[in-house]
């Protein structure tokens, strides 16, 4: 009922042309579900007919549209991933860096919690993805093909806005622009991604000296402790989440604040992780950090007290210590040993890409022919 990661990727793929216009939000006690699933089985047997295939819809176009819904709804920062991946299945390049880019021109206008205070029902009864399509509709390539064989433009034709509260006009947005960041520095050589408009304000610049924990456990263990040598304005890190580390990329990017800081009173603090976090989560937490610790990135090098410099405007994250101790300590870094000698971990640590890949197998990417079973 919230825009966590299943609705912000249904809508991603309703503006892909991956599902009939309307089906994305409709509540689940709405005899219309009965109705959107007979229609598109019926239009499924329609497409077999037709040879339209997935990538006969998937282009950098279509692309760039399920990315703009996503930053216009307040979408989870999974869809960066997930979005990724599927354009390297489809044979589409795309950087994580085109979430920044569009972004700085799209206004989130989904008054949807947890970034608004409204719900999908009433998202659903306001006009819905294909309203909210319309209003921004220049910023979309509307002439994209779609599944039921019509574009994007003609799907979302005459559509209506009935709430305006839920479906905000563009001068009453909730975030003008960049409610999503991706961020470079010499801590995220290849990237991280921050929601901004799920952090205290204060946080998008911020300096703060780090307090690093080795793995989630080492986390669990300590974060409450009440030697724990941090402040307010501490920056917490968690190394060893991301796709080979943890393993498999979980959930746990929205680091929990201390209890003695809450028992303080303070709801948000800079977190920093190679994990993911869910879309219903908030605070100021950079996650997706890439090369992940696990390979060597440079989250591994971080110590306890090692000042963190977060600046969103500036897109920066950068770790403030020299070069040369840097050096220093990749020098003696250990690379950790395989987690799985055979079976399906030994697959999996072999060929899953980093997240700024989009966390899939090396294999998938491409537009290889699919050879078509042989009948004996």
């Amino acid at each position: 009922m919230t825009m966590g990661t299943a609705s912000t990727m249904t809508s991603a793929a309703e503006a892909l042309g991956f599902t009939l216009p309307g089906a994305v939000s409709i509540p689940a006690a709405d005899s219309r579900h009965a109705r959107m699933a007979a229609d598109t089985g019926r239009r499924i047997f329609d497409m077999v007919w037709e040879d339209l295939k997935p990538r006969d819809v998937v282009s950098a176009a279509s692309i760039d549209n399920a990315i703009t819904t996503v930053l216009a709804i307040g979408g989870s920062t999974n869809a960066v991933v997930h979005m990724v991946a599927v354009a390297r299945r489809a044979g589409v390049a795309l950087s994580i860096d085109r979430f920044d880019e569009l972004a700085r021109k799209t206004p989130l206008v989904a008054n949807i919690r947890p970034a608004g205070k409204f719900l999908m029902e009433d998202f659903y009864y306001a006009g819905g993805l294909r309203a909210l399509l319309r209003d921004i509709g220049d910023l979309l390539a509307l002439d994209a093909r779609t599944v039921n064989g019509r574009t994007l433009g003609e799907n979302i034709a005459g559509a209506e806005v009935f709430n305006r509260e839920v479906i905000l006009p563009r001068e009453k947005a909730l975030v003008s622009s960049g409610s999503l960041a991706v961020l470079r520095g010499n801590l995220a050589p290849n990237g991280a991604v921050i929601k901004p408009a799920a952090a205290e304000s204060q946080l998008l610049t911020h300096r703060g000296p780090a307090v690093v924990f080795a793995d989630y456990n080492d986390m669990a263990a300590r974060i409450d402790d009440p030697a724990l040598p941090v402040t307010a304005d501490s920056v917490i890190v968690l190394q060893n989440a991301g796709p080979l580390g943890a393993p498999g990329m979980p959930e746990w990017g929205q680091l929990p604040i201390p209890k003695k800081l809450l028992e303080k009173g303070v709801r948000d603090m800079v977190r920093i992780s190679d994990a993911r976090m869910s879309g219903t989560s908030y605070g100021a937490c950079v996650l997706h950090v890439a090369p992940e610790s696990f390979v060597g990135g440079p989250l591994a090098l971080v110590h306890d007290g090692d000042l963190i410099e977060l600046d969103v405007p500036k897109r920066l994250l950068e770790l403030k210590v020299s070069d040369a101790e840097l050096a220093r300590r990749r020098a003696a870094w250990k690379r950790p040993e395989p987690r799985y000698e055979r079976g399906y971990g030994a697959l999996y640590q072999r060929h899953i890409t980093q997240a700024d890949e989009g966390c899939d197998f090396d294999f998938l990417e491409g537009t290889a022919p699919t050879a078509e079973p042989e009948i004996h």
